[in-house]
């Protein structure tokens, strides 16, 4: 313990004598370790520990694979969830149905997300409330009417009651309904991101289906649960086949995290990579510098060799120093993690990582910044400390260290460390140039529609109002005239389901005097005639039907260029007709017009438009009256003159004046900022704002990582150069010699940077939109890699060249 005492003592002193070359090292390495542990901090909350629940690793989502391949959520009745529960591979399951509710009493309704939860679901969650108690058995017994209490979410409860623990027992009024608020749940509990937490009334409706969750029995594997549940879906199949794909499918459960690994976690691995080869950067800086600063001591550790110091004691202590530097690195770079963490969970896609994540500085966090603090230490203080442990004792009498530290193999173990931070910098400017370069080309995908000055605006029906068609359809079109008399608005349409650049549903269809194909699939879509104009969707050929026809629910269809290429490409779709089977009327949940499941006739095409994200090719679409089929939801799409969401408050009056309890969405958004939350544009411009930050990072780790070992190698040769002036040479000539020292590693590490690139391309590519074999975006990252090492060399360049002959003949 003394010596370890003695070793940190002699370390502080040594790093306090070179305070320029402590800093230095310190925030090489508190970047790069900060940068790592923010990225492991996002890693670890939302891969390795998403979900509060207990068991959550058993926990699974159903799912159906039909014979397209194409795998889809379903929903079960209370009949078939309750045969589910029997089942031998399922441990638990619950079941849940959400609606937006309104909170009434108030000048205007507000929007609340409602959960409807099975009584046994805060058991199966196995999350304590945070206050009060969950949903209890006794509170929805099967076939009668629940009790009328609510569990409050953590957020809605600090949002609505600040916080205030008196609102438990307090009464809160959905729909002209009093609920006791019974408990809160936990801060993490947010599934479904609901405001409150209902019980479910269990009935035998064959039309209503839910969510149902499963936990599997320990040691059930899911490719056991897949053989165990698929005979009994396709019992389901034949008694409920309105519920299911009509052709053969298959069953597939997934885990409660398997869609957001999908959607984030090659994006998350490719950042951590990007981070470590910051780290990694930042360790060959330190190297460099303790290289540097190591050829000055060669004296020091001859004369401790000399004096009966061991090797190995040597190198402990070059190893109390490194990691003396590697832990105080890591101390600033813990700081840096929580300014920069927030940063980067602001930038994560809304919607691509489970809410529940608790993405902070926690203890596996800091475990593992002290394991990287650890392991950096011994990196880059290892091989400087094999170095400099073998000194020969005869040059201590040399007065000089100029020879040693001139050495060949001195100068070519610097000139590849700086080669190596040359490459793994180039990797990374070509990796945040293919990101930037995808990014922006997604910005200017062609969307086919205009998204300026339009907003689409949710409203949800309430469960037992507008139950006939007739009912429905008038109040739908009475809620689109009010809000088209809202000063400033230009245009108001009814649009169900098709707000772009992601809409409608997925739908086989049959085409008269053809036989039915298994590929015969378009995205459905139920809008008002006013969607196109209020969208700016051109025609191509045809007509769109009128108000007449909307309002009679007449039989007509219009369909995109895209499907008349694929299904009619003779050029004759107009007068031909359509028929979707899914059109089923299932009261009250969906009501359908007379003759809606019937023939409908093509009386036009439109120009193509983004229907399946910004970057999926576009698929078959097609569009019928709203009135055909009216869900117990729609929404309205504003134009206006002046930003629509301007206006969103005389909107939701104008709603609020057909009926007194109708409330709109909560969230409401304009197009554009719509375009923005699609998971494509949100991840795309994730990578591009962290890895171009990142790139920019090591490019600055690189300059000074160039810096330390051209200034290095002008100290070690001021004599030298004094000698060359002294004896005529020009400051040119000393310059050509100092850029000359580094242009072999610079290029090689170029040359490197580009193979690895291209190398690399196809990883890079996976996730992110473009890539690194463009030619112009690697010359241009290559041109500005090579101008900052220009500068990096010319500062100390011009220093050697300024050299005053008899002082550098004085020198040491």
């Amino acid at each position: 313990m003394p010596t370890i005492v003695n070793d940190l003592r002699y370390a502080l002193r040594q790093l306090r004598k070179s305070p320029g070359f402590t800093a230095t090292a310190i925030l090489s390495l508190a970047l790069g370790i900060g940068a790592t542990t923010a990225v492991f901090s996002v890693v670890h909350a939302i891969l390795m520990d998403p979900f509060p629940y207990a068991n959550s690793d058993r926990m699974i989502h159903l799912r159906l694979v039909n014979a397209a391949g194409q795998e889809q959520g379903f929903g079960l009745t209370a009949a078939h969830w309750q045969e589910l529960r029997k089942s031998p591979v399922v441990e638990d399951t619950f079941a849940a149905g959400g609606w937006n509710l309104t909170i009434t009493g108030k000048d205007l309704p507000e929007d609340v997300s409602a959960d409807y939860f099975s009584s046994n679901a805060f058991n199966y969650f196995g999350v304590p409330a945070a206050l009060g108690r969950g949903i209890l058995p006794s509170d929805a017994v099967d076939g009668q009417d629940p009790q009328p209490v609510a569990v409050l979410s953590y957020k809605f409860w600090q949002r609505h009651y600040s916080s205030d623990p008196a609102a438990l027992g307090q009464t809160l009024q959905l729909l002209h309904k009093n609920y006791t608020i019974v408990g809160v749940a936990a801060p993490r509990f947010m599934w479904d991101d609901a405001d409150v937490y209902l019980p479910l009334k269990i009935t035998q409706d064959q039309v209503l289906t839910y969510y149902c969750g499963v936990r599997l029995k320990p040691g059930v594997t899911h490719e056991m649960a897949d053989a165990a549940l698929q005979p009994l879906m396709e019992q389901f199949a034949k008694e409920t086949p309105n519920h299911f794909p009509h052709d053969k499918f298959r069953m597939r459960v997934v885990g409660l995290n398997a869609d957001f690994i999908k959607q984030l976690g090659g994006t998350l691995s490719l950042l951590f990579c990007a981070v470590a080869l910051l780290l990694v950067i930042g360790c060959g800086n330190v190297s460099i510098l303790l290289l540097a600063r190591g050829t000055g001591r060669r004296q020091e550790f001859a004369v401790r060799s000399a004096i009966g110091a061991s090797r190995g004691r040597m190198i402990r202590q070059l190893l109390t120093e490194s990691l003396l530097l590697s832990l105080t690195g890591a101390a600033l770079g813990v700081g840096l993690a929580y300014v920069s963490l927030a940063k980067i969970v602001a930038a994560l896609p809304q919607y691509s990582f489970p809410h529940e994540a608790a993405i902070r500085i926690n203890v596996p966090v800091l475990v593992f910044c002290v394991g990287v603090a650890v392991f950096t230490g011994v990196l880059f203080g290892l091989w400087p400390a094999l170095q400099l442990s073998r000194p020969e004792v005869s040059q201590m009498m040399q007065g000089s260290s100029r020879k040693v530290a001139g050495s060949v193999h001195g100068r070519r173990t610097l000139n590849l460390l700086i080669g190596g931070q040359i490459a793994l910098t180039l990797l990374m400017l070509a990796g945040a140039g293919a990101a930037l370069e995808g990014f922006v080309r997604l910005m200017h995908t062609d969307l086919g529609y205009d998204p300026h000055n339009i907003m689409s605006v949710g409203i949800p029906v309430h469960d037992g109002t507008y139950k006939t068609w007739e009912e429905r359809s008038n109040y739908f079109e009475q809620l689109r005239a009010k809000v088209a008399t809202v000063p400033g608005v230009r245009i108001a349409a009814i649009s169900t389901n098709a707000t772009p650049p992601a809409n409608g549903n997925d739908t086989k269809f049959e085409i008269l005097g053809r036989p039915g194909a298994v590929d015969q699939n378009g995205r459905v879509n139920f809008v008002s005639p006013g969607y196109f104009p209020a969208l700016r969707i051109p025609m191509a050929e045809g007509r769109i039907w009128d108000e007449t026809e909307n309002r009679n629910g007449q039989a007509v269809i219009v369909i995109n260029q895209t499907l008349a290429r694929k299904y009619f490409p003779k050029g004759d779709a107009l007068g031909h007709s359509i028929k979707v089977p899914e059109l089923k009327n299932q009261p009250p949940y969906n009501l359908i017009a007379p003759g809606a499941d019937g023939w409908l006739r093509i009386i036009g095409i439109i120009v193509d438009k983004r229907d399946d994200g910004l970057r999926n090719p576009i698929l078959p679409e097609a569009f019928v009256p709203y009135t055909l089929a009216m869900h117990m939801y729609t929404q309205i799409l504003v134009r206006s003159d002046v930003s629509p969401l301007t206006l969103l408050h005389s909107v939701r009056t104008q709603v609020n004046a057909v009926d007194h309890d109708q409330q709109t969405n909560g969230n409401v958004q304009d197009l554009e900022h719509w375009i923005m939350t699609q998971p494509e544009y949100a991840q795309e411009q994730f990578i591009s704002w962290l890895f171009g930050a990142f790139a920019l990072l090591a490019l600055a780790l690189a300059a000074v990582g160039l810096y330390s070992v051209v200034s290095y190698s002008v100290a070690q040769r001021t004599n030298e150069f004094g000698i060359r002036m002294a004896l005529g040479a020009q400051r040119g000539h000393v310059l050509n010699i100092v850029f000359a020292s580094t242009v072999a590693s610079v290029a090689g590490g170029v040359a490197a940077g580009v193979v690895l690139s291209l190398a690399l391309n196809k990883v890079v590519a996976q996730w992110a939109e473009g890539s690194s074999r463009d030619p112009l975006m690697l010359v241009g990252v290559t041109l500005v890699l090579t101008a900052v090492a220009a500068v990096a060399c010319a500062v100390p360049a011009r220093r050697a060249s300024k050299v005053d002959p008899m002082t550098a003949l004085r020198y040491e």
